[in-house]
């Protein structure tokens, strides 16, 4: 399967995270490499750093179409759009274009692999579907999750399974990519300000699938029909997991967790862990479990992992209790859809949180939040560019205040939260109008509330 890269002129477009190791890669197996980005040097500072030492030319500050179809291979970065003028001209000259992933899935051994995919829940699938592996083998866990790909196959490192997040972005880029076991976990409006509509971004997910063979498996939602037609397209064995019409391959939620396959007896497993907290968290757990014991991992070691799991940082991570206040960092909440299940987590009739929204909005609506508010929301406290649309469209569910920035809203929830309340960033917009990433966000968020401790 190993990608021959000698002597090819090989692009890679966009020098985020994925670019700077797929460069790397492709450098060193044997590729004269260019790099094009539209910020320039100045902005790409830890990019060109990563980069010292490599052979790389840099054409920053904008793309010139000759790159493009001057080249034998593009590689393409998950936040650059495949629609993109340059890509397109390479495209009609038949040059080959892969996304990061592919890029690094051609250039290692045959391995199992287990992708996650989906709207919501993918980090955490992830994170704790690794950990169960890690109980039982050497596994790489990565992909848009924290490490790209490409840096396994740089390291070289003996890993015995690779479990790998996969974004509708990356899945746009791959042509050989076959998962052992691929999950899509729920389809739910996200990304329309780069798709044209729901169909589009959901069959950008369910490339995932295309190239299983049978023996492999493709498991859906059950609760999500939309995922189960998805996963039907499979090559593989349909598996299910969460509410929904009964399966003879499940795994259900009986109070327990309830792994179930017609060659053996039902095995159940505990779910105690505060980190999982939530509908969605359990529905996380079934799908990672149902990974892990497809691939073999044994039930002891999976309960291990699930009682042991610590969660993951901007995901309903607790930071602090002060005042008998729960502080709650859902930085990762990036839609609407992120921000429903997050506010689902904590039980209607305390009507106790104090709800900060707001940021670059995503062109979805607000108004599904509505239904969750009665008996559940205090307070909106609203943030950001789209704060204005926020409010118009949830305004008058709770009593709201614009706070315009973080700092401001911190502040303003420590006033009107008392003990036994609940103060949640779960901002259901991207973050890039005030902070880099949701990580600074939700970093920023931590910092304010441990400002607040201070004398």
């Amino acid at each position: 399967m190993s990608l021959d890269l000698a002597g090819k002129k090989v692009l890679v477009v966009g020098l985020a995270k994925s670019g700077v190791s797929a460069a790397r890669l492709a450098a060193l197996r044997g590729a004269h490499v260019s790099a094009t980005d539209r910020r320039a040097a100045t902005e790409l500072g830890p990019a060109l750093r990563a980069l010292e030492g490599v052979k790389v030319a840099f054409a920053l500050g904008g793309h010139d179409e000759r790159d493009f179809v001057t080249s034998d291979l593009l590689v393409v970065s998950p936040g650059v759009p495949l629609s993109l003028p340059e890509i397109q001209s390479a495209r009609r000259e038949g040059i080959p274009v892969l996304a990061e992933i592919e890029l690094a899935y051609q250039c290692l051994p045959e391995l199992p692999l287990v992708a996650v995919t989906g709207t919501n829940g993918k980090s955490t699938t992830t994170a704790l579907c690794g950990a169960m592996f890690r109980e039982d083998r050497r596994a790489f866990v990565g992909g848009n999750l924290g490490t790209p790909l490409s840096d396994l196959a740089l390291s070289g490192e003996p890993v015995d399974v690779v479990v790998a997040e996969l974004s509708s972005f990356q899945l746009e880029g791959i042509e050989r990519l076959r998962p052992r076991v691929a999950t899509l976990l729920n389809v739910t409006p996200d990304h329309l300000d780069r798709y044209r509509s729901l169909d589009e971004y959901a069959s950008a997910k369910a490339r995932v699938f295309m190239n299983q063979e049978p023996g492999d498996v493709a498991l859906a939602n059950a609760r999500d029909p939309r995922t189960v037609a998805l996963a039907g397209s499979s090559r593989g064995e349909l598996w299910t997991f969460g509410e929904g019409r009964p399966e003879p391959r499940s795994v259900r939620d009986q109070g327990d967790l309830v792994f179930s396959a017609p060659s053996a007896g039902p095995e159940a497993f505990h779910l105690r862990s505060r980190a999982l907290r939530g509908r969605h968290n359990r529905e996380n757990a079934m799908a990672a479990l149902a990974c892990a014991r497809l691939l073999g991992v044994p039930g002891p070691a999976v309960q291990r992992a699930l009682d042991e799991f610590p969660g993951l940082p901007h995901r309903l991570e607790l930071v602090s209790e002060r005042g008998q206040v729960e502080w709650v960092n859902d930085s990762k909440a990036t839609n609407v859809d992120s921000t429903l299940v997050g506010l689902s987590a904590f039980p209607a009739g305390a009507g106790n949180v104090v709800l900060i929204l707001g940021g670059r909005g995503k062109k979805a609506p607000y108004a599904p939040l509505r239904d969750l508010f009665p008996g559940r929301v205090k307070a909106l406290l609203t943030i950001g560019e789209d704060a204005p649309a926020v409010e118009r469209e949830l305004g008058g569910a709770a009593p709201t205040e614009g706070c315009g920035d973080l700092k401001r809203a911190v502040s303003r929830a420590r006033d009107l939260a008392v003990p036994g309340d609940v103060v949640l960033l779960s901002p259901a917009c991207s973050s890039y109008d005030q902070f880099k990433n949701y990580e600074e966000r939700g970093e920023a968020f931590r910092r304010l509330v441990a400002e607040l401790e201070s004398p």
